[in-house]
Order: structure tokens, then sequence, then C-alpha cells
């Protein structure tokens, strides 16, 4: 006879003879039973029918061990894909605290790869207002004058309600601008007034027929809107670059579906191409006629960059033409608010440094960037996170976990599993109702202005007062613990009009190979 089974016996004895309190003790009894039983006959799981009932307390650690690990075991500084400092830093400054740290800091400013911005002995005081970036080339009818740091794209059905309401209000209230996502354009980031960036992704949401090709009747239409600044093509995102998505049937209610222009309870995917183009030369096309359509606003695209080969293409594409966007986003393959295979996350992609210093040679190599400004997003979540993507190339930086983090977010990773624990990431009524959007949005907007004025007080102090006068010397890298390199001397820098020229020996292949009329691998 089994433990429980005996105790079963033993209580009913006792309930009978002594108490009917035993009859609780008999109860609890029971039900261990059963479930020991249930244990030993299932299938699925070896631990439980070799240790039945103590197998749980393997899959309870299992479930806990997150939460165990982000509180009560990882340092401040080595936690992922976030540190506690980082986060610490954000809810401060969301909170109106000062976020200043007693006794130095904890990193090992000896380890290879760590890296400083270099000061000046001759800083200047912080500016009043801090700089903005005009956003909009020569054939750009509406330029927009965009903040150093905005809100990167996070879909409306990625995010709630709510979460979308605070990040806008946030947006109105502190003047920048926030990325639709690719998810479309949903009311909940018109009804607060909020400078927009309508993201137009693979799947054409709020803008796409019934067979799932651009409508450019609808585009014209809702481009039109006054809260709509620019309109942003999505080639790819860091987090799974190449790679469609998938919303289940189950999740497309009827809000979700008036939002992406879809039937309601269908399941809707987002392909991993575009059907609008498949050479640079139609790409750039295309750029510029949504930039004609939207009635001359400022129109650019996202990626996470490919190969050189295939950029220098576009290039190519856009110098034949006559047409370029008005901005690039590049995504670095460390950012992503979305959820995507392991192997995607870890392995597929280029990361934000490569890709954005890649971009931007690229564009100065062709004599383009001129024309075209650059943003990047990537891990961006403090001031000296801007600066240094700054000297990198960058003009102005988008953040979208470190916003995730000024709405309340704990990094609790189960925005795909719509469990979100405080609101943000989730479609659940009763947990989205956790989010007040007046605290939040105010949160938002704090967060945004104190990262900004941290990023101008670290300018200042390197002695200069405009993003445009940063360069890659004043960013050093250690490289192993006895050799320190500049930005300057790690990374290749173009001139102006380079490739056009005499393309130095290390893109010579790259860009004699690049063709506009293909994507070569």
């Amino acid at each position: 006879m089994t433990g429980p089974a005996l105790t079963v016996t033993i209580g009913a004895a006792l309930a009978w003879w002594v108490s009917p309190w035993w009859w609780l003790l008999v109860v609890v009894a029971a039900a261990m039973t059963a479930v020991a039983v249930r244990d030993v006959v299932q299938r699925e799981h070896s631990v439980l029918r070799n240790y039945p009932l103590l197998g749980h307390l393997r899959f309870l650690l299992e479930a806990l061990r997150p939460e165990l690990q982000q509180y009560f075991i990882e340092r401040d500084y080595d936690g992922r894909p976030y540190d506690r400092d980082v986060r610490s830093i954000v809810y401060e400054r969301a909170k109106g605290v000062d976020a200043e740290e007693p006794f130095g800091t904890e990193r090992d400013v000896g380890a290879a790869g760590y890296e400083f911005l270099v000061p000046s002995l001759a800083p200047k005081a912080t500016p009043d207002r801090p700089p903005r970036v005009r956003v909009g080339g020569p054939d750009c009818a509406k330029p927009y004058d965009m903040a150093l740091l905005n809100i990167s794209a996070m879909s409306f059905g990625s995010l709630s309600a709510n979460a979308i309401l605070a990040l806008n209000r946030g947006a109105a209230l502190g003047g920048f601008a926030q990325d639709t996502g690719e998810g479309g354009l949903s009311e909940y980031h018109l009804r607060h007034g909020g400078d927009l960036i309508w993201e137009i992704g693979t799947g054409y949401f709020g803008c796409r027929t019934d067979d799932g090709d651009f409508d450019a009747a609808m585009f014209a239409e809702k481009a039109a809107h006054d809260q709509v600044k620019c309109v942003s093509l999505k080639l790819s995102q860091g987090a799974k670059p190449g790679m469609g998505g998938v919303l289940p049937g189950s999740k497309v209610n009827a809000e979700i579906a008036k939002v992406r222009e879809v039937p309601q309870g269908q399941t809707v995917v987002s392909p991993p191409y575009h059907r609008v183009f498949s050479t640079p030369r139609e790409l750039v096309r295309f750029i510029g006629r949504m930039r004609e359509l939207a009635g001359g606003k400022p129109t650019g695209f996202k990626l996470c960059l490919t190969s050189r080969r295939q950029f220098l293409a576009v290039c190519k594409a856009m110098l034949s033409e006559g047409v370029t966007p008005d901005f690039i986003v590049v995504d670095g393959a460390e950012g992503g608010t979305g959820a995507a295979p392991l192997e995607f996350a870890d392995h597929v992609g280029t990361p934000l440094t490569e890709g954005l210093i890649t971009v931007h040679n690229a564009l100065v190599g062709t004599g383009l960037r001129d024309r075209i400004r650059v943003g990047a997003s990537g891990k961006v979540a403090t001031g000296s996170d801007m600066v240094k993507r700054m000297v990198q190339g960058a003009d102005y930086t988008n953040a979208a976990r470190a916003m995730m983090f000024a709405t309340g977010c704990i990094q609790a990773q189960r925005c795909h599993t719509n469990t979100c624990p405080v609101g943000v990431a989730t479609q659940d009524p009763r947990r989205a109702r956790a989010l007040d959007v007046g605290d939040k949005s105010a949160r938002v907007e704090r967060f945004q202005r104190a990262t900004v004025y941290g990023a101008t007080q670290i300018m200042a102090s390197m002695g200069v007062h405009d993003p445009t006068e940063l360069r890659p010397h004043m960013l050093r890298t250690r490289v192993d613990p006895f050799t320190i390199r500049s930005h300057a001397e790690l990374y290749e820098w173009l001139v102006p009009g380079q490739l056009l020229a005499e393309p130095p020996a290390t893109w010579a292949e790259d860009w004699a190979a690049a063709h506009p009329g293909q994507f070569t691998v």
C-alpha cells in the first residue's frame, strides 16, 4: 500500500472514531494519491513516472527560475537582455527620481569590450533645449523635426490598448514621435494627438486589399491624417530579419480585425517578403510612390542589415533612379520586442554597431548621406547609448523596450503568452486595466526628457553641442587588457563619394557585385 493510500486509510479510521476534522487529512491524502497514480500511469514526463508527487517540485522550480534569477541571483550589471542597472535608471527617470549612484562604477573598465566616451578639457554648457533633426530630403514637401529619442515600432496587438495610449500621450506631452509598428493605425494611436510614424510591413495592415496586397487609396487616406508625420516601410526587424509572422485566428478579435483590415477570427500571415517590389530599383520606386501618396511627407524604410552587397545595390538603385528615402532606420539584431524563434534572436541578423556603421559608410561613399537621415534602433535606453549610436553614424535614436519599462514593464519576458503581469504586452482586459494611462504617460514623457537631457549633458562634456559634431575618435573600446582603440581606428570610414570615384580595396568586391536590378547575396 502506498504512503498516501495508507494515510487515507488511517485518516478515515481516525475520522470515524476520534474527530470529523480528520476528514481534512483524508481529502488531502486522497488527492495526493490520485495525483501519484496519474503520475505513474502517464507517459509524457519520465520524471513523474519515476518520482510521483516529488517530480512536480522540479517543474515548480523551473517555472520560478526566471524570477529567482532576476531578483536574487543576477548582479546589477550582468542581467540579460537588460541588466538591473539599466532597468533602474529607466524606472528612476520615469518616476522623476535622480538617477545617480554613489561610490563609482561597478563595471570592469579593464575588461575587453569596455567602451567609453572621451570628455573634453574644454566642455560646453548643456543647451537649454535639445537639438532636433530635420527629416526630409529634396523631394519631401513636409519635412519633420525629429527628436533625438523616439518610441520605436510596437504594434497594437503586441501591446495592449492602454500601453499604446500611454505611449502616445507621453509622445504628445514630450513632443517626440511614436512609431506605430506594422500592426496598423489604431484609434489608440490617434486619441491623444502624439506625432506618429506610420509603419507598413509585409502584411500591409491598415492599407491592404482583400487578397493581402497594398491598397494605395486606403494608404493615401490614412497617411493624410495630421498626426501622421512620416511613413515607413519595414523591410525587416532586428528580432527576426527575413521572417514573417503569424497572428492566430483566436487572437484576431473584432478590434484587431478592424485595425488590421483583416477578417475576424481568421489566422493572419505576414509573409517574409514584400509583394510590391522584388528588386532594389522597384524598392526605391515604391518609396517614391509612397511619398507621393502621403502628400510629400517624409518617407523611409527600416531594416536589420543583410549583406553589405545588397545594401550597396539599393544605393546604386537610388542613384540610377534619382529617388532617395528621407530616412533609414537601422535595427540591430540585439533589438526586438516581438517574439521570435531562439535561433533567429541569437544567430540571425547584423548587430546594430556593424549595421549602423555600414549603412552610414555606404551612404557617405555614394554621396547620398546629406539627403538621408539615419535612425538607430536597438537596445537604446540611456543617454550614453544615444551618444554612442550618434558617434557611429546615427542622426537620431529610437527605443522600444526602454519605453516599455517606462510604462511599467518588469522584464517578465511573457510578452508572447498574453499573460503580461503589468498589462503592457497583453490583450487580456483584466491584466491591461492594471496599466493606468495617465500615470504611465507622464512616466514616458519624463523618461524621454531626462534621457535626452543626459545625452546632451554627455555631448557638452565632450565639447560639442550638436550630434553633427560627434566624430568616431570620441568613442573608444578596450580590445584587450593593454590596448585601447578609438572607433576611428577600429572601423573604416569612407569619405563623401569615395565609392563612386575609387572604392577602397575592402569595399571593391562588394561594390562591383552590387546590381540595382537584383538582390545579389
